[in-house]
């Protein structure tokens, strides 16, 4: 047996670098395919903006000439410049139950982070931190939602047996009752008005760059000290929302403002799985046009992100965004709540995640390991 592993340059290695998660997990009932040209949008640097301060190479690993195993390697000049660690990120990670193919695939990544001054990578970030991350870590064999990681159990085996070991762990949680928890505890505890100089209100669609800068804002100040945050720039805005229409409605985004100006956000999408599992990782006429139909039948929904600007972390704002979210819920005959992932450490989230009856469900876990060898004295990508 043979094992190469090359950087992916062609469209022939690029085919399968996508085409390698419907190979290894076609038996899999589970696993819901990726949209291939949203994939591929992500990763192409000159249309993805969170490139245009950072570095991609993706790499494939070839076993007697089939494919067997892939990464994806991002270099961020502002994370270094922000936390002062030469560190790099990899994500989309991928392979088939091989310990010498993940290791030969590693071993060129090594080697790889060791000439451009690298001295730890850690991951999965698909590609960054507001993307998809972790692997996950537990209840394998349960269907993701929407916004989750996916994986098969031997993945945390063939890491650790390349060398890497857990730095960070992450848990979601989830009420699959929440409208009748929501009915006997908050429906006469509710704040039916905002008070003197607050309003809150729904997300437009008519203004859609002004409305992402409102968010911008909020999760820039609400967020800059969390773990690896980096500003986000209008124009990864634009881009993360091209298809936002698509996972939610604009009564599932509430802003408060004080006195004309942001200061929270409540950003609530569909489970829309169950539908991109349909499409098979293809999008066609027939199928948008199905998933638009069904979509209006999803009783399943996540909290994407809850961010409150620092001045009004202890103010009112949490009360009237806990009372949208309860009126959310009722409006649309919402089942279902769970949430993205949430870091042990952040007690306030977790709190706030148990005054909605939310309890731990799955675990993921960010992997790292510090490179060997001699460094030949190159700088962090510029």
């Amino acid at each position: 047996m043979t094992y190469s592993v090359t950087e992916v340059s062609h469209s022939r290695q690029m085919k399968d670098f996508l085409n390698l998660p419907f190979i290894i997990y076609r038996y899999d009932t589970n696993w819901v395919p990726p949209v291939t040209s949203e994939v591929r949008r992500i990763l192409d640097e000159r249309l993805n903006p969170y490139f245009s301060n950072a570095q991609l190479k993706l790499f494939v690993c070839y076993k007697d000439g089939a494919i067997v195993s892939r990464i994806a390697v991002v270099i961020n000049r502002l994370h270094y410049q922000k936390f002062g660690i030469k560190s790099a990120f990899f994500g989309f990670f991928e392979s088939i139950e091989d310990p010498d193919a993940v290791y030969t695939l590693i071993d060129e990544v090594e080697r790889f982070c060791i000439s451009q001054g690298i001295e730890l990578i850690e991951g999965p970030f698909n590609p960054n931190h507001y993307s998809e991350l972790g692997l996950q870590v537990n209840q394998f064999g349960t269907p993701p939602t929407f916004f989750q990681t996916y994986n098969p159990d031997y993945y945390c085996k063939l890491l650790e047996g390349a060398g890497f070991y857990i730095s960070a762990r992450f848990h979601t949680r989830k009420n699959e009752s929440v409208r009748e928890y929501i009915l006997q505890r908050y429906r006469t505890n509710t704040i039916p008005v905002a008070p003197d100089g607050y309003t809150v209100r729904s997300f437009s669609m008519r203004n859609i760059e002004t409305e992402l800068e409102c968010i911008r804002e909020v999760n820039n100040d609400a967020f800059s000290s969390n773990w690896h945050f980096l500003p986000l720039s209008k124009e990864e805005y634009l881009f993360s929302a091209k298809f936002l229409s698509l996972v939610t409605y604009p009564e599932l985004i509430k802003i408060v403002e004080h006195h004309g100006r942001p200061v929270g956000v409540l950003h609530c999408v569909l489970d829309i799985n169950p539908l991109l599992k349909r499409m098979g990782g293809k999008v066609g006429p027939i199928s948008y046009i199905k998933f638009h139909r069904d979509r209006k039948k999803i009783r399943k929904f996540i909290i994407y992100s809850v961010a409150i600007k620092k001045a009004y972390q202890r103010t009112i704002v949490y009360r009237l965004l806990l009372n949208a979210l309860c009126e959310i819920t009722l409006k649309f005959g919402f089942q279902f709540i769970e949430t993205t992932w949430m870091s042990e450490e952040n007690t306030s989230a977790i709190k706030a995640s148990e005054h909605l009856g939310l309890k731990p469900d799955k675990q993921f876990a960010i992997y790292e390991k510090t490179m060997k060898g001699e460094k030949d004295g190159k700088s962090i990508a510029s």
